[in-house]
């Protein structure tokens, strides 16, 4: 199979207004594992999708062994050779481990044929290969998340094919599983098969591929060996957001203080999949803690648990007490109000709509209070209060969300991933009102962000998760000595 080649040559897809992909190109070979990396919203899935035949190319080409296959249907595709691993397992419930690997073995031309005991001892032969020989008589529902994995495997080697694409392999796996499973896709390359797989867990993709394609905002920046792509500077920079610099502020003493939230051995199951496992952190009051860690490590599960809107297991002690059984909106209303990563407003309200509604439990005269001190922190909004807030920039909705937060007077305010998608002009904006509530407010912030470079001048101290665990913690100055080598 080494002359098996996949060849895409400026790829567009287009949703509307949005380009997804843009004028993207690589190749991929037998024998070869090709990694496709970049943040969420980069636009390699969508080219995946679009190799697969599951979106239809905007424009360019996307040949397979000389073949145009751009704009066939997936199960053409699929025919000629090319095999999907999807991120989220779809096996048949009520069919055994050893049945789902069989009905992927069913041809379907009448052609190929196969008598029942061949079938079979293929998919023994195939359930082994995955190490599932031990659970062949189990059913779905009953396996564990990294066994529902391999029974996507299972399935993908039962069409034979000679391309296989692998979507997001590593999501939710514990470390331990995710070596067990790079060994699995090893396996397809030994053979002489070429891989491409998608993912932004960076660490997992580059001990295991031969060749890294970076993309940023649907377009290819950065091409080469894993070690030679992570070192490009605009690779870093979209990852760390750019230079690292360390705050100047003088540190908080806490010592002997109790923490405003505490968090303790906190664990966060979706489904069979570990979001967080054994997470513990502390914030006391006035501080500003950040949470840093690249897509998926995280941060957003542990936001949603300490607010009540994910089951959890572990402890959540805010003020001294204990919030387990306590509802999201008591949580929000005992003072923790979250500004979520996708905002969350109104779309078809005002931007004054937007506010009054996060001031609903003040009075008249604190509400015009607030507003007037919000405008003063935001003065954008001041001129905006009449206009429809979806019609607003995202720099201005990120503000109009951070301002709705505030407008409910927490004492505690989480902030997931303010800085996603904004201009510099804006993330300037953004820095200066935080630098204004830590030095004029008692308020206290948990900073969620991937953005290393914001997150270190505001930060009194820092988390990094990494695949749902704390990987370290300290303060900034630390930071670049003891942990920036291995964010990435």
């Amino acid at each position: 199979m080494a002359d098996t080649a996949l060849h895409v040559e400026k790829l567009t897809k287009r949703f509307g207004g949005l380009v997804a992909v843009k004028e993207l190109s690589f190749s991929v070979h037998g024998g070869e594992i090709l990694g496709l990396i970049g943040p969420n919203g980069s636009g390699k899935s969508t080219a995946m999708r679009c190799v697969m035949g599951v979106e239809r190319p905007t424009a360019g080409s996307i040949r397979w062994e000389g073949r145009e296959i751009g704009g066939l249907p997936s199960h053409k595709v699929a025919r000629l050779g090319v095999g999907l691993v999807f991120q989220h397992s779809r096996p048949l419930q009520r069919q055994t481990v050893l049945e789902n690997i069989k009905v992927a073995l069913i041809p379907d031309r009448l052609t190929m044929l196969l008598h029942s005991h061949e079938i079979d001892a293929q998919a023994r032969d195939i359930a082994a290969r995955v190490g599932l020989d031990k659970l062949i008589d189990r059913r779905p529902p009953t396996l564990a998340f990294a066994d529902l994995r391999r029974l996507e495997l299972a399935k993908a080697i039962a069409r034979h094919p000679k391309l296989v694409l692998v979507d997001e392999p590593f999501a939710g796996l514990t470390a331990s599983e995710v070596a067990g499973f790079s060994d699995l896709i090893r396996g397809f390359r030994d053979e002489g098969r070429a891989v491409m797989l998608v993912d932004h867990n960076v660490k997992s993709v580059s001990a295991l591929v031969d060749r890294a394609v970076a993309m940023y905002l649907g377009e290819h920046i950065a091409e080469g060996t894993a070690s030679e792509v992570m070192q490009n500077e605009t690779v870093r920079k979209v990852y760390l957001g750019g230079a690292l610099v360390r705050s100047e502020r003088p540190p908080r003493e806490h010592t002997g203080t109790q923490p405003l939230l505490q968090v303790e051995n906190l664990e966060v199951r979706y489904g069979k999949a570990l979001a967080l496992q054994g997470v513990s952190l502390q914030v006391h009051e006035g501080e500003f803690v950040g949470v840093v860690g690249l897509n998926g490590a995280g941060k957003t599960t542990l936001f949603n648990a300490i607010c009540g809107l994910v089951a959890s297991s572990g402890t959540v002690r805010w003020d001294g007490r204990d919030l387990r059984g306590t509802s999201p909106a008591q949580i929000a209303r005992s003072g923790i109000v979250q500004c979520p990563e996708t905002r969350e407003l109104f779309g078809d309200m005002t931007v004054r709509e937007n506010l009054e509604l996060g001031g609903n439990a003040l009075d008249d005269k604190e509400l015009a209070e607030r507003l007037e001190w919000l405008f003063g922190l935001f003065p954008i909004l001041r001129d905006r209060q009449p206009q429809v807030s979806r019609t607003l920039s995202g720099g201005e909705q990120q503000m109009l969300a951070i301002a709705r937060a505030l407008m409910m007077k927490p004492r505690l305010l989480i902030l997931d991933e303010p800085t996603l998608g904004l201009a510099p002009v804006i993330l300037d904006t953004l820095s200066k009102a935080l630098h204004k509530l830590r030095d004029t407010t008692p308020l206290t912030v948990l900073l969620g962000e991937q953005n290393v470079t914001f997150a270190l001048p505001h930060a009194d101290r820092l988390y990094v998760l990494d695949h749902g665990k704390v990987a370290w913690e300290g303060t900034p100055d630390r930071f670049e000595a003891e942990a920036a080598a291995d964010y990435l």
